[in-house]
């Protein structure tokens, strides 16, 4: 079930929020548990154990870490930290890694002359990347001692089941959200509802009418041949996904948080503004921002950061981005990525590039920056490296104006003026974020985009699902 089809917007949603305001305020934590496992089951199927199976290990382990036994036996309460985050680690690793390892391992057999069978393929768990994450957040803010351990195991199948954030994001840190758990805390169901609907209305609209929109040029033109690209398709394909990508996992964002504040809840913000950024420093501090925070609070800082040196440093950063990489799939392209946002965040250092004030050469680096970011999602979106370096050979070494038919098809009169509108993006002030404008906004010139986008952009979005129009997340994969 994706936010963006009908069976979530006619029938889920309005279901939940029904029985959400009939109930009394004691029982949302029941309402929203109950309403995320069936939520996730539905798409997951069987993996639903898998996460009831995480959780109950994660519950009671913050137990044991919280508890005054351990806390007097250090290196046992150490051990238990460990042990846990092990766990939830060899999950992932498991169940999203383990058919990668395998070919892998296929691959060299073959290169040495064995005759290697088919490689078992291993069903990849919707949000498994998510859910993961937020276990390891949680067993760490206790043994901190950020928070304690959470007492009501209802409280704690809110946190990490919560529907709005489930399956791709944002990355709700426990310390983050630990005070708005308990069912008295205060809130005000009217405020929450109408300010959390615009917010996924906005959500809603830059999925399904510009991403969805952009989807079918991006599929084109790297589905091309090497020898049927063009320099033409190759630029258009990678711009249309960088616009699509975009427009695809900040409206999920926006949707998650719309529908977090719908139940009471405040969800971090994951963008802001990040195609304005003026340096690759600067994009990651705007990109997908809990995945950014996540990985420098739970591995950049614990391995030292910028604390012993800038050989070190270096070397930190490096398996930071090698890892933020290999987070988002088991694919090569991936890695790459990684590496290759690593590289540029290491040279801006190196050169003093990423302390430089916003404002100096602001337009130059911008627009550097943003064709920085393109060329990095080529990496992201092909299917393996072989196509990646055949986009990037057409990119870089002309051969022609011409679109290819496949292309021309798909880059037609509405599409063409989506990505001239979804390339006003990149005008925008690095400082206005849409978002939060409409969720928070005062005044007049606020409350008339809440109005529009309530009355006008959220409702064509809804007819455009109902007409069928609508294609998956792109983070769901991940």
């Amino acid at each position: 079930m994706v936010f963006a089809s009908p069976i979530f917007l006619w029938a889920f949603l309005p279901a939940v929020l029904l029985v959400l305001w009939s109930a009394p305020k004691r029982a949302r934590n029941l309402v929203v548990s109950a309403a995320s496992l069936v939520f996730y089951a539905w798409g997951a199927h069987e993996f639903v154990l898998l996460l009831l199976a995480c959780m109950a290990v994660n519950f009671a382990a913050g137990q044991a870490i919280d508890s005054d036994g351990l806390r007097a036996r250090p290196g046992r309460r150490k051990a238990v930290l460990a042990a846990t985050i092990a766990f939830d680690l060899s999950i992932l690793v498991v169940w999203k890694y383990g058919t990668f390892a395998l070919e892998q391992i296929a691959d060299v057999r073959r290169a040495l002359g064995d005759d290697v069978g088919d490689v078992i393929q291993i069903a990849l768990p919707i949000g498994i990347s998510f859910f993961t994450f937020h276990h390891i957040s949680y067993i760490v803010d206790v043994y901190r001692g950020v928070r304690g351990a959470q007492k009501k195991p209802l409280e704690f199948i809110t946190y990490i089941s919560m529907f709005p954030q489930l399956v791709a994001g944002p990355i709700v840190r426990y310390n983050e959200i630990a005070d708005q758990l308990p069912n008295d805390a205060p809130r005000d169901r009217w405020d929450d509802f109408t300010a959390g609907v615009p917010r996924f209305m906005l959500g809603l609209f830059k999925k399904v009418v510009i991403a969805d929109a952009l989807a079918p040029i991006a599929d084109a033109s790297f589905a091309l041949d090497g020898g049927e690209m063009t320099t033409t398709a190759a630029w258009v394909g990678a711009i249309a996904y960088t616009l699509q990508i975009y427009f695809d996992f900040s409206g999920y964002s926006d949707m998650a948080i719309g529908l977090g504040r719908m139940l009471g809840f405040r969800l971090p913000e994951n963008f802001r503004r990040p195609y304005s950024a003026v340096s690759i420093t600067d994009f990651w501090r705007r990109w997908h921002i809990s995945l950014s925070n996540w990985f420098r609070d739970y591995l950049y800082v614990p391995l030292g950061g910028n604390r012993k040196g800038p050989s070190r440093t270096y070397v930190n950063l490096s398996i930071v981005f090698l890892l933020t990489g290999l987070w988002h799939g088991a694919n090569w392209t991936f890695i790459v990525w990684g590496v290759y946002h690593g590289t540029w965040m290491l040279i801006e250092r190196a050169t003093g590039l990423r302390t430089l004030p916003d404002a100096t050469w602001h337009w130059p680096r911008r627009i550097l920056t943003f064709l920085i970011v393109v060329v990095g999602w080529v990496f992201f979106r092909a299917p393996d490296l072989g196509t990646a370096f055949d986009v990037f050979g057409a990119m870089f070494w002309p051969t022609g104006g011409v679109l290819p038919p496949e292309v021309g098809v798909a880059l037609g009169n509405q599409a063409t003026a989506t990505l001239v509108v979804g390339l006003l993006v990149l005008l925008l002030p690095g400082s206005f974020v849409t978002g939060r404008w409409i969720e928070f906004g005062r005044g007049r010139l606020a409350d008339a985009g809440r109005a529009v986008t309530t009355a006008v952009a959220g409702p064509y979005a809804a007819l455009m699902v109902a007409a069928g129009t609508f294609s998956p997340f792109l983070y769901f994969q991940f």
